[in-house]
């Protein structure tokens, strides 16, 4: 590219090394802009730079001139702050559906909002190597074209996977097919579902999205409108444990006043807290009856109890009577 040509590219290179190169701690000096653009084979001169630095806050870029030991310039406010960089940098290493190469992948493109300086400061948060991650690499682009089905109004049709004790794929239904109405994505244990309409049972179906594979959208035109129009998908969130399939139920539980913390964490702040006495108190709650709802009552011991339904009650008892034989002494 001719000399004359890069000379149009000087205000961006400009900006984008003071976005790279500028924080507050580490303002750049008007001779470290002239080294940068000059490596770039473009002429610049001192006053022709302050021009520029004027022409770049007028465009929006909030360019602060630090004054004090170092005289420099520097980019103030950003579009992500340090501390907003380190949560999106958190949230996408703890989440369990995005493989590790993926997560790598992300979290360098969530450096390059940042300075040089602070990505350096975002790369020692980095832990992915030894957590538990997907297998599934294209769980990234199935979340994609769910969500593209659903804005087109589509069903989509995939195959749905577990795995061996060899760790190797084992496809649900011999392989078959599954053609759903998909309508909304849902975050759930460090988990993505995705919850969608069966039209052959007429009931809504949860799918891990790192299942599910080969995903694409239908001609046809998604069912279950109505069903997913009267879901309250806030209370719907807190009636379903694990995404564990289930009949609904009303259910009461009682609770050494202790665990009030862990029932307002999972029911919100306006579940009903009843006192039973100076050591218990009591709830009411809508809950998808399932193993793994009895496993979460299970979890805190004999400081819960399933007071009713009547057949809530039995079942946690008969479950509770299967393991307890598990553990017989023979």
């Amino acid at each position: 590219m001719a000399r004359s040509q890069k000379q149009k590219l000087k205000l961006l290179y400009l900006m984008r090394f003071l976005l790279q190169s500028s924080d507050e701690q580490h303002p750049v000096g008007i001779a470290q802009m002239v080294e940068e653009l000059d490596a770039r084979g473009i002429a610049a001169e001192r006053k022709s730079l302050y021009a520029d630095l004027e022409a770049l806050r007028e465009f929006g870029l909030d360019i602060v001139q630090a004054r004090g030991k170092t005289v420099g310039y520097y980019i103030g406010t950003r579009d992500f702050e340090l501390p907003e960089l380190k949560l999106l940098v958190d949230s996408v290493q703890s989440s369990k559906f995005i493989t590790q190469k993926k997560t790598l992948a992300l979290i360098r493109k969530i450096e390059s909002l940042a300075s040089v300086h602070d990505a350096a400061a975002l790369q020692r948060q980095v832990y992915v190597r030894n957590r538990v991650k997907s297998m599934n690499e294209s769980v990234y682009y199935n979340v994609d074209e769910i969500s593209s089905a659903i804005t087109a109004d589509r069903k989509i049709r995939f195959r749905y996977f577990e795995y061996t004790v060899a760790k190797e794929r084992r496809y649900r239904h011999d392989g078959a097919w599954y053609e759903l109405s998909p309508w909304a994505l849902m975050w759930d244990d460090e988990n993505y579902y995705m919850l969608a309409f069966d039209t052959s049972t007429a009931q809504i179906r949860h799918y891990r999205v790192d299942k599910m594979a080969q995903i694409s959208a239908c001609e046809c035109f998604r069912d279950g409108r109505e069903t997913f129009a009267q879901l309250d998908m806030s209370a719907y969130s807190k009636t379903v444990f694990g995404m564990f399939a289930g009949r609904p139920e009303t259910v009461r539980l009682r609770f050494t006043n202790r665990l009030a913390g862990a029932v307002i964490d999972r029911f919100g702040r306006d579940v009903m807290l009843i006192r039973e006495d100076e050591e218990h108190f009591s709830v009411s709650i809508e809950a998808v009856v399932s193993p793994q709802f009895y496993a979460w009552v299970f979890g805190f011991g004999d400081e819960a109890e399933i007071l009713s339904g009547e057949g809530v009650r039995r079942g946690m008892a008969d479950m509770a009577a299967r393991v307890l034989e598990k553990y017989a002494e023979k």
